[in-house]
């Protein structure tokens, strides 16, 4: 596994991903609620840039009539069909077989390093 600096905490606010470019591969760098992940620029449907989608919510399971919103910020939306994808697990939301992954990133004073 190898370490890539990609840039500092600072600059990644929630809701707002970093797109950076690491041994010939974009990936967006995105700031769940503080602790740090990246996945590819690269929706599996039909390779749209992943991370120049939205980032919402979604809703949840509940009672007949009743809607729950949750996940504000966790669900990245691919700006080509619309393909939404949960953040902390890389599943799709639509069939969880259908999967993007969700790389490690680390915070080292200040710093964050992509491990891929």
């Amino acid at each position: 596994m190898t370490t890539h600096a990609v840039g500092r905490a600072d600059e990644i606010a929630p809701g707002s991903p970093k797109i950076v470019a690491v041994a010939g591969r974009e990936f967006g760098i995105f700031n769940l609620h503080g602790k740090f992940c990246a996945v590819r620029n690269l929706c599996p449907h039909q390779g749209g840039p992943l991370c120049r989608g939205t980032l919402s919510g979604t809703t949840l399971p509940s009672r007949p009539g009743e809607y729950l919103w949750g996940g504000e910020g966790e669900i990245l939306r691919c700006p080509w069909h619309g393909w939404e994808f949960d953040l902390a697990s890389g599943a799709a939301l639509f069939d969880p077989k259908v999967r993007v992954r969700v790389y490690p990133v680390e915070l080292q004073a200040g710093e964050l390093l992509l491990r891929l």
